[in-house]
């Protein structure tokens, strides 16, 4: 273990993907309390056609290029989601599930183009579907730690804000908040962080990044302070742990091992979490039982 820590590609990777855990585990908190947890699915499989679109642009596999046109794509995904149903009678969820499904599909199509190109099938875009962060160069990794830390940065010095923004927008709305640049800024970090991650998670496993850990604090406390903590924290602990179990074995995808590191967490929250925890409710349910079975005991000795 000591001699995989000290290896300076592992260190790198290791550091990038606790800090990506940290950041989804944020935004995907804020994610949940908006009721938009599909919207990151959604966002994450836009954002392939403008990798590939980007990479035949440029001609190189350049992080930053990528990430670019990942965003640029995933923006227009979302731009479309808000405009259908905006002017049309279609949900929500099915303007999600309508985009999310063309958007991959295009995606796709280019990359079957961009591998059947010279120098296309040896260019790595393969692993921005399953993800690969071993692949990752370190100024790919310090490109990627920036954004996510301005990730995290956005949503901690505006913290009061988001908390209004997400329970009360009436009240946001008469202290002088306006909700569409709240709606804009919020966009834009839930985009950047799927961006960022995508090449160490994928685009498919990428909304698990953002959901799980969001769904498993949850399970711990009523607090939206509390939960934004926890969840960050479950994000970040998934990613290191996941990064180093796949470290063990010779060309093991770290992406899948991070988000069953974090199945772990959400099963443990399940049944041990404290609110509404399949164990918490077993218990509570036996004590209620029990009650009642005395009540009834007292009730039939005539005792009142």
């Amino acid at each position: 273990m000591l001699s995989l820590l000290l290896n300076s590609n592992l260190g790198w990777v290791l550091l990038s993907t606790t800090t990506l855990g940290l950041a989804a585990g944020t935004i995907g908190c804020m994610a949940y309390w908006k009721r938009q947890n599909l919207m990151s699915d959604a966002l994450s499989h836009a954002a392939l056609p403008g990798v590939v679109l980007a990479f035949l642009l440029i001609g190189e596999k350049n992080l930053l290029f990528l990430i670019i046109g990942a965003a640029c794509s995933a923006l227009v995904g979302a731009f479309l989601i808000q405009w259908i149903t905006s002017s049309s009678r279609i949900s929500e969820d099915s303007a999600m599930g309508m985009v999310l499904a063309v958007f991959y599909g295009f995606g796709i199509m280019l990359l079957t183009i961009a591998n059947r190109s010279a120098g296309g099938n040896q260019s790595g875009l393969d692993s921005f579907i399953y993800g690969q962060a071993a692949s990752m160069v370190r100024s790919d990794v310090l490109t990627m730690m920036a954004l996510a830390l301005l990730v995290i940065f956005v949503i901690a010095i505006g913290f009061k804000e988001w908390k209004i923004f997400l329970f009360d927008q009436n009240f946001a709305k008469g202290i002088g908040l306006s909700l569409r640049g709240m709606n804009t800024i919020y966009t834009a970090v839930l985009v950047t962080t799927i961006v960022i991650g995508i090449q160490a998670v994928g685009v498919i496993l990428m909304a698990a990044m953002l959901i799980i850990p969001a769904v498993s604090a949850r399970y711990w406390s009523h607090s939206f302070k509390s939960m934004l903590i926890l969840s960050s924290a479950f994000g970040g602990i998934s990613g290191a742990l996941g990064t180093l179990t796949s470290s063990w074995g010779s060309g093991w995808p770290t992406g899948p091992f991070i988000v069953v590191v974090a199945a772990g967490f959400f099963v443990i929250s399940l049944v041990f979490g404290k609110e509404k925890g399949l164990l918490i409710q077993y218990i509570q349910l036996k004590i209620q039982q029990r009650q009642q079975q005395a009540k009834a005991v007292l009730k039939s000795e005539g005792v009142k």
